[in-house]
C-alpha cells in the first residue's frame, strides 16, 4: 500500500523521530537517510525496524524487511537532507558500556568533552574512521549520537565506530586502570608539540569545546600537546584539529 497521507500515524513517529531527542531515547529507534548511510548501518549490524521507500527516487535493490512504499510528497515531508536518495530506515539503537570496551596494545581514544554541535560531532566521527582511530568517548556530552545530523555529517561512519559516553571522572578512571597515555589540549606553557608524542602505545588526546576548551577537570590529568601552527591564529576549529591529530596517530603507526 502506498502512503500519501501526511497524517499516517507511521509517518507521523518518523517526523517526531527527527525532531525530537527525548523521543528517540524513549523510543530507543533512530531514523537513517540515504543509500550510503543504510548499507554501512546493515553492514555494522544495526537491526532495522522499517524502511521508507519512494520508488519514483530509488531505484536499487530494495532492503530486507519491512517497507512501506511512499509517495513523492510524503518523502519530501520526512526527508532531512537537501539532496535525497529514496529511502529512509528506521533502526533500533544499540547500547554501549564504556566498562566493556576491550582497547589493543596500541589503541588511539580520541575524547571530546562537552561537545554541542551535532555537525562538530559527525565531522569528528568522519576522521576518527578515516585515519583508523580506534574508539571515540565523547565526556559529560550533550549531544545524542543518533541525531540525523550527526549520522549525516558522519555519512554513517557512526554506524562502524566504538563510541561512547561517559562522565569525566568514568572517562578518567578507565584511562588509568587501561594504562593509557594521557594527552589533554590546555593552552598553557607545559605543551609539547603533537609531534613528539607517541601513538604507538595506548593513547588518548581529549579535547575541549572551541569556546571555552577542556575544563579544569583535566589540570594535571595529563601531558599537555598542542598543534603547531605558523601563523598568527592560536587555535583551530575542532573538528580540524581532531582530524590533524588522528592522521598524525596513523602516520606513526604505518612508521
Amino acid at each position: 500500500m502506498l502512503i500519501e497521507s501526511f497524517q499516517n500515524e507511521k509517518i507521523k513517529n518518523v517526523t517526531k523521530l527527527l525532531t525530537d531527542n527525548r523521543f528517540r531515547k524513549k523510543s530507543k529507534v533512530f531514523v537513517v537517510e540515504g543509500q550510503q548511510e543504510n548499507a554501512r548501518a546493515l553492514q555494522y549490524d544495526f537491526k532495522p525496524v522499517e524502511f521508507f521507500i519512494c520508488e519514483n527516487i530509488f531505484k536499487e535493490k530494495l532492503p530486507e524487511g519491512k517497507i512501506h512504499l511512499v509517495s513523492d510528497k510524503v518523502y519530501e515531508k520526512i526527508a532531512y537532507r537537501g539532496s535525497s536518495e529514496g529511502i529512509i530506515g528506521v533502526y533500533q539503537t544499540k547500547e554501549s558500556l564504556l566498562s566493556s570496551y576491550v582497547p589493543k596494545d596500541n589503541a588511539t581514544i580520541i575524547i571530546v568533552e562537552g561537545v554541542e554541535k551535532p555537525g562538530n560531532l559527525g565531522a569528528i566521527l568522519r576522521s576518527c574512521e578515516a585515519f583508523g582511530i580506534d574508539a571515540l568517548i565523547v565526556a559529560d556530552g550533550k549531544t545524542d549520537f543518533y541525531n540525523p545530523n550527526v549520522i549525516r555529517s558522519s555519512v554513517g561512519c557512526l554506524f562502524g565506530m566504538e563510541v561512547y559516553q561517559a562522565e569525566n571522572v568514568e572517562t578518567l578512571d578507565f584511562l588509568q586502570k587501561n594504562s593509557f597515555n594521557i594527552y589533554t589540549t590546555l593552552m598553557d606553557e607545559t605543551a609539547e608539540d603533537l609531534y613528539k608524542r607517541d601513538f604507538t602505545q595506548r593513547s588518548a588526546v581529549l579535547f575541549g569545546t572551541e569556546h571555552s576548551g577542556l575544563s579544569d577537570f583535566w589540570i594535571g590529568k595529563g601531558k599537555n600537546t598542542l598543534i603547531p601552527m605558523a601563523g598568527s591564529i592560536d587555535s583551530l576549529n575542532l573538528s580540524n584539529a581532531v582530524a590533524i591529530t588522528c592522521y598524525e596517530s596513523l602516520k606513526q603507526k604505518k612508521g
